[in-house]
């Protein structure tokens, strides 16, 4: 009797690209502006492209692109669970989100632990203390934020600008 061949298992579905990622990040928040009224996709795209000038990985740009969507609830913890993304970069998006409530030294803790995701809050803090973008805020708006992502760098033990 000849050897059974075992059944193969189906194939995993072909991971998004980076393009399909930047599609479906400009999507999901499409309508959404910043604090300073600008199209919430102009953030995304400079935190990946932050990620991109620092070296990151293709994972980490996708993760970039993704970094708040969870956070803000344009993509559930399920259709992240069931996307064709690396295990790695939904790892690192979960570690990026902020959950409710929790204490700043608990989710900087979890982005130090998350291989990967320090580069993403680097690039999403660089961006979101340029003084550009503050400069459109109200004084005790900039104040807050910068005192507030000042202490998430230190946190994180990002020194440099």
């Amino acid at each position: 009797m000849a050897d059974a061949i075992p059944p193969m298992e189906p194939a995993a579905p072909p991971l998004l690209t980076l393009a399909e990622v930047e599609a479906l990040a400009r999507r999901v928040h499409s309508g959404q502006t910043d604090k300073a009224g600008r199209p919430y996709a102009e953030h995304l795209a400079a935190v990946a492209a932050g990620v991109r000038e620092r070296g990151g990985s293709e994972e980490q740009i996708a993760a970039a692109w993704l970094h708040d969507a969870v956070e803000d609830g344009a993509l559930s913890r399920e259709w992240l669970a069931g996307a064709a993304l690396s295990v790695a970069a939904k790892a690192t998006i979960l570690a990026v989100t902020k959950q409710a409530e929790e204490p700043v030294e608990e989710y900087t803790a979890r982005i130090l632990a998350t291989p990967g995701a320090l580069l993403i809050k680097e690039s999403d803090l660089a961006h979101n203390a340029d003084p550009e973008r503050l400069a459109v805020l109200d004084a005790p708006t900039r104040q807050r934020l910068t005192k507030k992502y000042a202490r998430v760098r230190a946190l994180l033990g990002l020194t440099g600008p």
